[in-house]
């Protein structure tokens, strides 16, 4: 329910409560924290927007405790996300059907209401959350140990004070408007007309999300969540923006794929224009950045806001350590270094395929296209190499010289594991947090009382598996997922972050040790990152 805020200095105030505001306060509220969310808007707002996630973004649900709700309002994809050219030939057929790494489909689709309304009705049930709905923030002031927001609208005015603010309103965020940090752009603009539409009648769309790359108008025809279809119409040079974002112009573009008001619902219609840029820096003392106030992309990637929520999700468990006390203040400052590195990997992947979609002369179609059907539609072979989608520097391993290790900051996967005669993913059985996972229990005898007692402070939960046969204090793994890769590189033991991307491995008991205490460290006394990443090189975009 709507609260009124209250004079206590919360936790932490979210500014913002769109689906990156609402991951954020239902992470930290269920980690026990005071949260307030304030929005500027009375009532949700009930049209679609964004449209798609992935498995990673499957598995931070799953951490959220919403996964089956979240699973009833989403289509997953069962085929390939196909481009075709004029002339219906495929140039590119990426698979999208089954289970990704994380456990959950490769690829879903949503409408953002419903998924909206999941989120924030699990966030708002929480004891610890309290939402306050039509209140805009209009000023902010720092004092000595909290920041002070002016708020008002419908729900009067008023202040709210809060240990640290985050951010989450947008790509016209206020709170960035209040920090000093630099934006980069890379100067990347499309305009395309986003039509959301309600078929009167079941059709089965084969397949289900494609890209037709027509030189005289390159269009998207993708799922919009259950019982919605999406077209979307890139802007031709001779159109303004104002004549082709009306009802009409939206209706002649949909008449050729057999929709008319006799068979489908607009929903909505409205212009975006795609761009392509980041803030420099997210955390500035007690504010901080996420979703679309810390950068915006192209959507031809799909990566929009699942961006938002791996933000959320990294800033989640770091902001949490602080607010107990576990860890020093300065870790907030490897948000950046680590998410911003990350996000210019999804930047320059999503403007890489905007330029391969994005052709208007016809002439530089025909050569795209020869080359693609050269290819034999395989994505390997038309698309440019995706760059390797590893967080920045930051709570990494390091190597004996003090810089990050070569092999950690990579998503791991989840399979299934058998704990107590009870078998599920991985984090259903952990229940999140820090993971520990060794090949049986032989390295955890290196381990000591003032090593367990870390562990116990950072939550973190041990997962000592077995091929078969497992005691009763161990797992099983059941897929054969985790120990023949850990075989295979000569590690004993790792240490998965909560969110999901690998600390570091160990070959040893006395490395895992070393480990833990690298682990240790960098939580009370965080290195200081090194510079954020530039942006991506040329030849991601090159296409030879």
């Amino acid at each position: 329910m709507t609260r009124t805020p209250s004079p206590a200095v919360r936790d932490v105030a979210i500014v913002g409560f769109g689906p990156v505001g609402q991951l954020l306060a239902l992470l930290l509220g269920r980690a026990g924290h005071d949260v307030i969310a304030l929005e500027r808007w009375p009532k949700p707002y009930n049209l679609p927007r964004a449209v798609h996630f992935d498995d990673e973004i499957g598995r931070i649900f799953q951490a959220a405790g919403v996964s089956e709700k979240v699973a009833a309002v989403t289509d997953p994809v069962p085929d390939h996300y196909e481009w075709r050219n004029r002339e219906g030939e495929s140039l590119v057929r990426i698979d999208w059907s089954g289970t990704g790494p994380c456990g959950w489909p490769t690829a879903s689709f949503f409408s953002q209401p419903q998924l909206e309304a999941v989120l924030s009705r699990a966030a708002e049930d929480l004891p610890t959350v309290t939402v306050a709905r039509g209140c805009e923030v209009v000023d902010l002031e720092h004092t000595a140990d909290h920041v002070r927001l002016i708020t008002d609208g419908p729900c009067g005015p008023g202040e709210v004070r809060a240990r640290y603010i985050i951010g989450a309103d947008g790509a016209n965020s206020f709170v960035r408007s209040r920090m000093a940090t630099t934006v980069t752009d890379l100067g990347f603009f499309y305009d395309w007309l986003i039509v959301d539409t309600q078929p009167h009648e079941q059709v089965t769309w084969a397949p289900m999300n494609w890209q037709l790359c027509d030189p005289s108008r390159p269009t998207t025809i993708v799922s919009g969540g259950p019982g919605r279809r999406r077209w979307e119409f890139m802007r031709l040079p001779h159109e303004s923006v104002e004549e082709l974002n009306t009802l009409d112009t939206a209706w002649k573009l949909l008449e050729p794929w057999g929709r008319t008001p006799d068979n489908t619902t607009i929903e909505r219609h409205t212009v975006y224009t795609f761009q392509a840029r980041w803030v420099d820096r997210w955390r500035e003392g007690r504010l901080l950045l996420a979703g679309d106030a810390a950068h915006q992309m192209p959507p031809f990637a799909g990566q929009g806001m699942c961006s938002g929520m791996r933000d959320a999700m990294n800033l989640a468990w770091k902001l949490a350590l602080v607010l107990d006390g576990t860890a020093d203040p300065a870790l907030l400052d490897t948000y950046t270094s680590e998410r911003s590195d990350h996000v210019q990997h999804a930047i320059g992947m999503s403007m890489a395929l905007g330029q391969v979609i994005c052709v208007l002369d016809p002439d530089e179609a025909a050569t795209r296209d020869a080359r693609m059907i050269a290819g034999e539609a395989d994505p390997r072979r038309v698309l440019p190499a995706p760059p390797p989608p590893v967080l920045g520097d930051g709570v990494l391993r390091r190597t004996a010289d003090g810089h990050r290790a070569a092999d950690v900051g990579h998503l791991t996967p989840q399979y299934k594991v058998t704990h107590q005669k009870q078998t599920a993913l991985l984090d259903s059985l952990t229940g999140g947090g820090f993971t520990l996972l060794t090949d049986g229990h032989q390295a955890l005898d290196a381990l000591d009382d003032a090593d367990h007692r870390f562990l116990t402070s950072v939550g973190a939960t041990v997962v000592a598996l077995y091929s078969e046969h497992a005691p009763a204090d161990g797992y099983l793994d059941s897929d054969g997922g985790y120990l023949p890769h850990m075989r295979e590189h000569g590690h004993t033991a790792a240490i998965i972050r909560p969110d999901f991307y690998l600390f570091g491995a160990a070959s040893t008991g006395p490395e895992l040790r070393e480990l833990i205490g690298q682990l240790r460290e960098q939580l009370r006394h965080p290195a200081s990152p090194g510079t954020v990443s530039p942006a991506l090189p040329e030849p991601l975009l090159a296409l030879d």
